[in-house]
Order: structure tokens, then C-alpha cells, then sequence
């Protein structure tokens, strides 16, 4: 357990960002690499932390502002996560972000979207043909998402990098 907290917070510190184009007045710089370590559970939310733990996942994603404040943004994101109990998959979605600066670089974030996830079965599975069982293979099933997050980070602006560690909870 503790080495799956350190492993996290230590990825919460390696969220880096590139930067991809000229920044603006605030500091803000549109299209940073986004580098996520995330942990997938089907749950109950807060119901038992420990499983919160259990599966472990990685994701790439950017985002871009829509108005020169920087606190409404657009986050387009693709994760792999590992789950031995249902399977493992690949999710893709998009976000928009409101982003409120609480004090100086500290913020919040209320986030929703949509995506889609392609789930793998974890076991090999079977369907009926002409009465005869046959093997379906580890084919998986394409399911439409509806993420909704909430998040807590911190905003480092300076001319050579540009950091933002943040810990984000999804629905």
C-alpha cells in the first residue's frame, strides 16, 4: 500500500508540460502534455478506499483555453488502465473544464465530458451457435462514457517549464 501511494505521488509530480506555443499575459500555455497516472474501480464512491488502489492505469492527454483568462478550458485525454476483475481497457474522452484560482497558484476544477472506453474481457468467454458452445476469444465491448471530475492542483509558471502537479477524482 504504501509503495502504490509513493508510485502516486510521485506521478501527481511528474504531471509535465511542453510548451507548444507562445504564452499569454497570465502565464497560461494552451496544449501542455499531460502525463496521468490514474487507478480504475468500479465502486461505490469513498465506500472502501483501499480498492481505490487496486488497478492501475496511464494516460496522455492536452488541453487548450477558450478565453484568455485560462479558466475554462478543453481537456482531451486517452488512458490504458489495468483491471484483473473485469478487464482491462482503453478509454478516450474529451472534457470541458472550469478551473476557479482559490489563492495564488492553487485551483480547483469541476470537469465533464464524454468518451468512449473499449473494455477487454479478463477471461476467455463463449457463445452459443447451433447449440454448440464456441469460443468468442478475449473480444471486448465498446461502452459510451460520461466522465464527470473534480480536481485540486497547483499552477508553477516559468520561462524554461511550466509544472502543475494535481490529484483528480472521476466519476
Amino acid at each position: 500500500m504504501r509503495l502504490k501511494i509513493l508510485l502516486t505521488l510521485f506521478a501527481i509530480s511528474l504531471a509535465v508540460s511542453v510548451n507548444a506555443q507562445a504564452d499569454n499575459q497570465h502565464g497560461y500555455r494552451n496544449f501542455p502534455l499531460i502525463i496521468m497516472v490514474q487507478f480504475h474501480n468500479l465502486s461505490m464512491p469513498f465506500k472502501d478506499m483501499k480498492s481505490n488502489f487496486s488497478n492501475i492505469g496511464f494516460g496522455l492527454g492536452t488541453e487548450f483555453s477558450y478565453n484568455s483568462k485560462s479558466n475554462l478550458v478543453q481537456q482531451v485525454s486517452a488512458t490504458w488502465h489495468h483491471n484483473k476483475t473485469v478487464g482491462n481497457g482503453i478509454l478516450l474522452y474529451s472534457q470541458a473544464a472550469w478551473r476557479p484560482t482559490m489563492a495564488s497558484g492553487v485551483y480547483t476544477e469541476l470537469k465533464g465530458g464524454a468518451g468512449y472506453m473499449y473494455a477487454f474481457r479478463p477471461v476467455e468467454s463463449f457463445q452459443q451457435s447451433k447449440g454448440v458452445w464456441e469460443s468468442a476469444g478475449h473480444k471486448g465491448k465498446g461502452m459510451f462514457t460520461l466522465p464527470v471530475g473534480i480536481s485540486l492542483g497547483y499552477q508553477s509558471y516559468s520561462e524554461k517549464t511550466y509544472i502543475s502537479p494535481f490529484i483528480s477524482y472521476q466519476f
